[in-house]
């Protein structure tokens, strides 16, 4: 096999857990060029990923068909000489492009019933028996139902120091200072979001134990309103939520002493650059789609009613998030932030 073409993740972690399949396809064929299609907001993660040699940065829109920008992006790619693509989204439509491109071998898990648009098709665990996603995903690699190794490469990206220095400098924050970097927003819904209340509260404590450091809030601009509850109670947590791009939050990460975040695709950005971080669960589960670092530090009460993988609390209360406290997550940070010194 000479080229092969992916389909990637439409969200940032999926899209970093997924890094282990490109290294296992380099491994199993050394010279092999994988090009990725990936949505816009998803492309500077794979740009990072040294395996990955082409992105091809889509507008295609989550959710929607779009048949004809479909058809016209297959056209582009059919005389790619692609030998096998790797679908990896689990919808009907992610699978069109590979088939209209005419790619010979196409591979994914069966999905929305993509029996006609894939060819060597992979099934689909139940929930209840879902592996690890670096591993589901790991899978694609090797024939249907075939053994995977048992230690798999683990999500890598890396950051530069000149960029660092370049994009501290545009948002006014200091190299030499300890910097914390809260991640307040989960894209998936409120039942993964830690109360603004309680990362306020935790911004309150870490200030008052280590007085010159840096605080501030990461995101989208979608995650502004939590950002700005927080700033509005700790006044010193500077919001950037929604001013920096991708390339930019990768950046800020990467030189970051500490990071606290909810699951989120932040979340395993920053255990893929190895950066120290206090990864909060609620609704969610951390054997399936924990951050792959050992910098990183798991806090989930694991209560009865948790995961149950809802976007809200079905039950109401929000207890697997409200009952994480700030003096839990600060005494975790604190240890982080000693550790540096």
């Amino acid at each position: 096999m000479r080229k092969a073409l992916v389909i990637a993740p439409n969200w940032i972690g999926d899209a970093l857990m997924a890094q282990p399949l490109f290294v296992l396809l380099k491994r199993l064929h050394p010279r092999l060029q994988i090009d990725a299609i990936a949505p816009g907001w998803v492309a500077p993660i794979l740009e990072r990923m040294p395996e990955v040699d082409r992105v091809v940065a889509t507008d295609l829109a989550h959710g929607k068909l779009q048949p004809i920008a479909r058809w016209q992006l297959a056209g582009a790619l059919a005389d790619e000489g692609y030998d096998a693509a790797y679908v990896l989204p689990n919808s009907f439509k992610s699978a069109l492009i590979p088939w209209l491109a005419r790619v010979p071998l196409r591979i994914g898990y069966t999905g929305e019933q993509r029996y006609g648009l894939l060819n060597v098709r992979h099934a689909n665990p139940p929930k209840t028996e879902r592996p690890p996603m670096v591993r589901h995903y790991a899978a694609l690699a090797f024939a249907p139902g075939a053994s995977l190794p048992a230690d798999l490469p683990t999500p890598r990206i890396d950051s530069d120091l000149n960029e660092s220095a370049r994009v501290y400098q545009r948002f006014g924050l200091d190299l030499r200072v300890p910097l914390v970097v809260f991640c307040p927003g989960a894209e998936y819904g409120p039942a993964k979001r830690w109360p603004s209340g309680h990362f306020a509260a935790l911004a309150q404590l870490v200030r008052r134990s280590f007085p010159y450091t840096q605080i501030i809030a990461l995101g989208s601009a979608k995650d502004g309103a939590l950002a700005q509850e927080i700033a509005a109670a700790a006044p010193f947590v500077q919001n950037l939520c929604g001013q920096t791009s991708l390339s930019e939050a990768c950046a800020i990460l990467g030189r970051a002493n500490a990071v606290v975040s909810n699951d989120s695709g932040l979340m395993h950005v920053t255990a893929a650059l190895r950066r120290p971080q206090i990864a909060l669960f609620g609704s969610s589960d951390p054997r399936h789609t924990p951050p792959l670092s050992s910098a990183a530090h798991v806090l989930w009460l694991h209560l009865d009613c948790s995961p149950c993988f809802a976007r809200e609390c079905p039950l109401g209360h929000l207890r697997c998030l409200n009952e994480l406290t700030p003096e839990h997550a600060f005494a975790n940070l604190r240890n982080l932030l000693l550790t540096q010194r």
